[in-house]
């Protein structure tokens, strides 16, 4: 099972940048799906809170519209792996496809996020 955030405005769809999302959606994902945790608020939080808020949550991988050069090093640095698009996508889509991969053949980052987890 792996942790996943969702920078989302509308909470359907990954459409949020990392820096000014006010909210972002958590969920645990595995090879038999997903489920909602809740929805963190950002606030007024720069970048550094915002790793802090993922941190606390247990947050392995983040998904967002736009996240620049340096909250993505300092996202990286905290072990957490993010996910970046260039146009809105379905959080749905997203999850089937994330529990897909979990129960096929996951690329090497996720294997590690795995192992990491136990």
């Amino acid at each position: 099972m792996i942790k996943v955030a969702f920078f989302t405005n509308d909470l359907k769809t990954i459409d949020a940048h990392f820096g000014s999302s006010e909210q972002f959606m958590v969920y645990d994902v595995d090879t038999n799906g997903s489920t909602l945790l809740g929805v963190v608020l950002t606030g007024e939080e720069r970048t550094e809170g915002r790793v802090a808020l993922l941190q606390e949550e247990g947050i392995d991988m983040l998904y967002c519209i736009e996240i620049g050069p340096a909250a993505a090093a300092k996202v990286v640095n905290s072990k957490i792996f993010p996910m970046k698009y260039k146009t809105a996508v379905s959080i749905e889509e997203e999850l089937e496809k994330l529990s897909t991969m979990l129960g096929s053949n996951p690329p090497p980052f996720i294997q590690k996020i795995i192992e990491k987890r136990g």
